[in-house]
């Protein structure tokens, strides 16, 4: 099986980052949609947030402008980290490199874990441990924004297979992990928000 990661951590991951370049207009749109997802909290937002694959920060720089939580990410590309780090959005401390399949952070240490199209390029034999790890550091809440599928389904990407697929994540992780309960659902129209399709869920740890 060829490990998608490797893809992104190397030249494909490298000419990724230098399409989607940190303008302006990027970072509004993900304003938006972390303004409606910041309202699904209520009183409760979380203190401390931790991406799964952030390449150039796009949602920490719209996180910045809405939230006072301290912000972290793992990021597998060598050159998006260094992108990340010499633009300011976050310091050493804040963005390591690293892997869904092993976080490097401690057990509950963040209150909230959330992917934003990445969980669409784990291979699904991965899939359970990416999860188990969001799981394991996340003391409250995961939060999944992916494309979605009612059944998983492979698709081809830029001309690669084995490195896309669309499911119904928000479920994969209810199905695994009995003490989540949905917070918040709904679904990123692109002609509305210009961020592609997708559907999310806010999910709580119950126990």
């Amino acid at each position: 099986m060829h490990d998608p990661v490797d893809t992104w951590a190397g030249d494909f991951g490298d000419a990724y980052t230098e399409r989607c370049s940190a303008e302006e207009s990027r970072i509004r749109k993900r304003t938006r949609m972390w303004a409606r997802w910041l309202d699904s909290f209520g009183s409760r937002e979380p203190r401390s947030i931790l991406e799964v694959g952030c390449n150039l920060g796009l949602n920490q720089r719209a996180l910045q402008q809405l939230t006072d939580a301290e912000l972290f990410a793992v990021e597998p590309n060598d050159s998006a980290r260094q992108t990340v780090l010499s633009d300011g959005v976050m310091d050493e401390a804040h963005i390591r490199a690293g892997r869904g399949e092993d976080l490097p952070f401690d057990t509950a240490s963040m209150e909230l874990v959330f992917t934003n199209g990445v969980l669409i390029h784990v291979h699904p034999d991965n899939l359970g441990q990416v999860a188990d790890e969001m799981y394991r550091v996340s003391s409250r809440y995961i939060l999944v924004s992916e494309y979605f599928n009612a059944e998983p389904v492979e698709l081809e990407y830029r001309g690669l297979s084995g490195h896309l697929w669309k499911r119904d994540f928000a479920g994969f992780f209810m199905d695994r992990f009995s003490d989540l309960e949905v917070v918040a659902d709904g679904f990123l129209w692109k002609r509305t928000i210009g961020i592609d399709n997708a559907t999310w869920a806010l999910m709580e740890k119950r126990a």
